[in-house]
């Protein structure tokens, strides 16, 4: 049991990073430090893939905390 949580973590690992890497910019990197840019910290509502991508991604971090979760417990016993 132990290994194969343990392989279903390292298999969600590499999904969580591949998800986190396709996810869209927020913004412009080269506008970053300009003074007239005042959409920097406004919060837009993600719409689209960018939606999707952000649920997707929490669903597989909730997974895989609770993957961990469940091999400390295992692993503690």
């Amino acid at each position: 049991m132990y290994n194969v949580l343990l392989t279903i973590l390292l298999i969600l690992s590499a999904i969580i990073i591949i998800a986190i890497f396709m996810q869209p910019a927020k913004n412009q990197s080269s506008n970053v430090f300009d003074a007239s840019s005042g959409a920097l910290f406004e919060r837009t509502k993600a719409r689209g893939f960018e939606a999707v991508m952000q649920r997707l991604t929490a669903i597989l971090v909730f997974c895989w905390m609770l993957i961990a979760l469940a091999l400390v417990i295992i692993s503690s016993k």
